[in-house]
């Protein structure tokens, strides 16, 4: 909904989010802590008992979401919404939804 109501800020951190909560699930099916929300320091963590090099490049990407899309002072100036664009938010969400599948993969 945030990418149709041209949100792009809100889109990338929705996608940063959804795939930080579906590594969070994983964990959970694997009965491990998760701390933290990198989605690429999830990952890193993975790496051990699944190929995760291939999810690598979008998680830092979407972890690049994290802070400057969610808050108002962000940036320097202007607002989040002045930053980020609807290419970035298809990008953000196409990432995550690589990484829900693989989550997803690995649940039972």
């Amino acid at each position: 909904m945030d990418l149709v109501e041209e949100f792009y800020e809100w889109s990338c951190f929705s996608a940063q989010q959804a795939a930080e909560k579906a590594l969070k699930a994983l964990y959970q099916e694997l009965h491990q802590v998760a701390w933290g929300h990198s989605v690429r320091g999830l990952l890193e963590k993975l790496s051990n008992e699944f190929d995760t090099e291939p999810l690598m490049e979008g998680a830092k990407i979407l972890d690049k979401y994290y802070i400057p899309a969610r808050y108002p002072n962000g940036f320097d100036i202007g607002a989040p919404m002045d930053y980020f664009t609807e290419k970035e938010a298809n990008e953000a969400i196409d990432y995550a939804s690589k990484i829900i599948r693989f989550c997803e993969g690995n649940i039972s």
